[in-house]
């Protein structure tokens, strides 16, 4: 990096001597059992030393970027087999690099959200350092929101997704692990309990009447947000439950309306087998997903539930499914059949973020949707289907199902609070370009 005044100093960036080195780690580790796990990053770069060069620590710089860190992740990631083309997919909906009005809006956004997410961390936990550990996460977090608000490029490809995973691994450095754990286990009973009167309203439904309610019900499920700050405001000042998640619902037509295709393709046969990639605890996966999941093992579909690996937000991760599947197959016959024979099937993503990058998911999982043959990819939720995941292109059915809880993007894409996107996408084809 050339300074002013004929300065030079050499900077050990992750675009050049980072790559070297990093790769020249991995050649090393050839040896090792390397079809047992992968490298992740690490975004809050925390065990590594900083530069102890006091000429470097002098010199203003508006961003320290100091080091890479990786994590050996338990399992090894593939691509997901049912992407159009593995090659060209990228995850991420918008490059905050190159849109400044998004980056500054969501830097803003994260930094003002910091106290309730320390609040939250030091609830979950007791012990005499616990409030020196949330201060340190929320002390963390903002140094690093200000680094890359002063160089977006400081740490490579900046999304919404690396922002949230950022906090949650500033969070796991501080060892607060799963701070919503007890809050998803009280919203899990609390759903568990409505359950019952759910199904036997819906049983009471023509198929018609049936089939909208389902999606309205994925969709209302997925209101129950503690990521999104609007909608926690919400919750922590009203008596908001599972009615009132529909009645914030926007009317119809939505923002994004495949609904009438979904409905028409619903009469056809029924699908081989549908991959659900779920989101939140509580009443999304309980009172939204097991009813539409229900309805599709009834027609015949064998359904694969993919939940992610590790904690982030209020997302349901894949030892608590187990056990919700359980608790629900008491209360189902239905998903109690499913259940026993094999045809409802719980799988890890591999994943431990409120998005979803479909480029590395649990090799078991990618096995698995092959073995069914999977022909419906279910996407559900913001940071999986709005995020991430909007314009990705699969060479089966897709469906991405999310209702969107920030007034900023819903206004950016057209819509208010509380917009929804009901996306049904057929298989799509790659087409050949004559040269």
């Amino acid at each position: 990096m050339i300074l002013f005044q004929g300065e030079i100093q050499a900077l050990f960036m992750r675009h050049e001597g980072y790559l070297g080195a990093i790769g020249a780690f991995l050649k090393g580790a050839e040896e090792e059992d390397t079809d047992r796990y992968t490298w992740g990053e690490n975004f809050a770069g925390c065990s590594g030393l900083s530069s102890s060069n006091p000429l470097l620590d002098s010199r203003e710089r508006s961003s320290t970027f100091d080091m890479l860190e990786l994590d050996k992740l338990e399992k090894m990631l593939q691509p997901c087999s049912l992407l159009l083309d593995p090659n060209s997919y990228l995850p991420d909906t918008v490059d905050l690099t190159t849109d400044t009005a998004a980056r500054e809006y969501w830097i803003d956004c994260f930094s003002n959200s910091v106290d309730k997410t320390r609040d939250q961390a030091m609830a979950s936990q007791t012990g005499p350092d616990v409030k020196e550990r949330a201060e340190t996460f929320k002390q963390k977090y903002l140094q690093r929101l200000q680094e890359l608000n002063d160089n977006p490029c400081a740490y490579g490809s900046l999304t919404v997704r690396s922002l949230l995973d950022t906090s949650s691994h500033c969070l796991s450095d501080c060892l607060f692990t799963d701070p919503y754990s007890q809050l998803k286990q009280t919203e899990n009973e609390q759903a568990l309990k409505c359950l019952p009167q759910l199904l036997h309203k819906l049983d009471g439904l023509s198929w018609d009447e049936l089939q909208l309610s389902l999606a309205k019900g994925l969709l209302a499920g997925n209101v129950f947000d503690w990521g999104a700050r609007e909608v926690v405001n919400i919750m922590e000042n009203q008596d908001f439950g599972f009615v009132e998640a529909q009645d914030k619902l926007q009317e119809r037509p939505w923002l994004c309306d495949n609904y009438e295709e979904w409905h028409q393709r619903l009469q056809d046969k029924p699908h081989k087998c549908a991959v659900i990639f779920v989101d939140n605890s509580g009443a999304d996966i309980i009172l939204g997903v097991f009813p539409f999941v229900r309805s599709l093992l009834n027609r015949g579909t064998n359904v694969i539930l993919c939940a992610n690996s590790r904690p982030s937000l209020n997302d349901v991760i894949y030892s608590e499914l187990l056990i919700l599947v359980k608790r629900v197959a008491e209360i189902s016959p239905d998903i109690q059949a499913a259940y026993k024979d094999g045809r409802l099937m719980v799988m890890d993503s591999g994943q431990g973020s409120p998005c979803l990058d479909l480029r590395l998911i649990n090799f078991e999982l990618v096995e698995l949707m092959k073995k069914q043959e999977a022909d419906l990819i279910v996407i559900e939720g913001m940071g999986r289907a709005i995020h991430t995941n909007f314009d990705a292109a699969f060479s089966c059915e897709s469906l991405k199902v999310a209702v969107i809880k920030n007034r900023w993007l819903a206004n950016r894409l057209g819509g208010d609070m509380f917009s929804v996107v009901f996306k049904y996408q057929k298989p799509q084809k790659i087409i050949a370009t004559k040269s």
